[in-house]
């Protein structure tokens, strides 16, 4: 690839910043100075099934956002959703779909990459603060004649862009269930029993397909996702109708906007994914096959019945940035409502949630809360490459000395958080030559 003026202008700056933090550190034997920029990040493309929802919640006012990775032909889609309340044409809308991509792209967990300085370039060098921490630690009448016989009440019925929408009310789950597949939406065996216990809450149901005469006006290549707008003191997000067919993991990221702070739920634990960590060089290469496998680790360690935070931090800013902060347009698109023209400032905090669940793991709805916890979090870790010019000075020979027990220590941090073989680590990080194994590894058997 060529290199432009830009690009020179570019690595000119960046050349000159890294001089800057080299003229602000001071040497120490064990940290060395270092710069970095963000590389890469863990988005919802590395999983094969990853559904996303956005809630913007503020007291009992919630914007809920469900993003649609159907895939099919979109005259058999359809989705059947526990809302908490009746809800009216007007509180339903179809949202913009590059919003949730924009909202996982900033707080999608990230790779940054590290540059040791020339450690005779300086004699006195102050410590890092903890390497990998972020800087500062979100149709009609017979119809319903049919329900009635049945038990199921027609709330309300319209259209919203390319979807269909009924809200329906049920005295029972099997009414319900056979009111559904007599009208054209199948439905999986086992489903009245799944639907029994939001009856028992009184909970309403939001019920949508794809109206095919607005869905081919529309132009849109995909379907868009849904947005509901809503009050209720319940700030839940129910997960059980979706494994109702599911044969296995499925993953969940859930962006929760407040202008308080953190969100976290309150009936299973919410656990910070690792994070901070410095691991091999070539892992840059890897990074989606990392963060999956740390994911995978992590989440049997757990015992597989956790939520996982992979970020927190208000929307204002970002250290280090792998997209740039949502402006003000794009949030309220992500349905961020207390955002005036000329009201008061009031904040957006981000909460990133990620849920890897099972029907035998997880019995139970998500339920969360707000809190005011502000703490900033972000999974988040460190490739350091080391200084490859020339040493002169008793400085640089005792960095070269440390290079090798620095690395090892990278590649059995890489092992723990992996599960990988530590074997094919040290095979990828060209460690094999320079590691001496230590004298007993051939004696007692692996």
């Amino acid at each position: 690839m060529s290199t432009g003026p830009i690009a020179m202008r570019l690595l000119r700056v960046l050349l000159s910043f890294c001089l800057v933090c080299v003229a602000l550190v001071s040497f120490a034997p064990e940290a060395w100075a270092f710069c970095g920029f963000y590389v890469s990040k863990a988005d919802t493309s590395l999983y094969n099934r990853a559904s996303q929802v956005v809630i913007a919640r503020d007291g009992d006012r919630t914007i809920l956002t469900m993003a649609n990775d159907y895939q099919g032909d979109v005259k058999d889609f359809a989705i059947v959703v526990p809302v908490p309340v009746v809800l009216k044409e007007e509180q339903v809308r179809v949202g913009n779909p590059k919003i949730i991509e924009r909202l996982d792209a900033f707080s999608a967990p990230r790779l940054v990459e590290y540059f040791d300085s020339d450690p005779c370039a300086i004699r006195k060098v102050a410590r890092p603060s903890a390497v990998g921490q972020a800087t500062s630690e979100r149709r009609e009448s017979a119809g319903n004649r049919a329900a009635d016989a049945l038990g199921v009440t027609i709330e309300a019925r319209f259209t919203v862009g390319e979807y269909d929408i009924l809200i329906l009310s049920a005295k029972e789950s099997d009414g319900l269930a056979t009111w559904l597949t007599s009208n054209g939406y199948r439905i999986p065996q086992g489903a009245s029993q799944l639907l029994q216990p939001y009856l028992r809450q009184k909970m309403k149901f939001f019920v949508a397909k794809v109206n095919l005469a607005e869905y081919n006006k529309s132009g849109f290549q995909s379907l868009r996702p849904l947005m509901m707008a809503y009050e209720s003191q319940k700030f839940m997000l129910p997960i059980r109708l979706g494994m109702i067919n599911a044969q296995s993991e499925q993953d969940l990221v859930v962006y929760i906007l407040s202008p308080k702070g953190q969100a976290e739920v309150t009936n299973y634990r919410t656990v910070k994914v690792p994070s901070g960590d410095e691991i091999p060089v070539f892992v840059k290469n890897e990074f989606g096959n990392f963060y999956k496998s740390m994911f995978q680790n992590s989440y049997t360690r757990e015992g597989k019945k956790v939520a996982f935070l992979e970020y927190a931090w208000s929307m204002s800013n970002c250290d280090p940035c792998s997209a740039d902060p949502l402006n003000s347009d794009e949030l309220r698109q992500a349905g961020v409502f207390w955002l005036t023209p000329n009201g008061p400032y009031r904040q957006v905090f981000i909460t990133r949630l990620h849920v890897r669940y099972t029907r035998d793991k997880f019995p139970e709805d998500l339920m969360f809360q707000e809190t005011s916890n502000q703490e900033s979090f972000q999974g988040r870790y460190v490739l350091r490459h080391p200084y490859t010019g020339e040493v002169q000075c008793r400085e640089g020979q005792a960095y070269r000395r440390s290079l090798p027990v620095r690395f090892e220590r990278e590649a059995q941090t890489l092992a723990r958080l992996t599960g990988w073989d530590i074997r094919d680590i040290r095979r990828k990080a060209n460690l094999t030559q320079t590691q001496t194994p230590p004298w007993w590894e051939n004696v007692w058997p692996k």
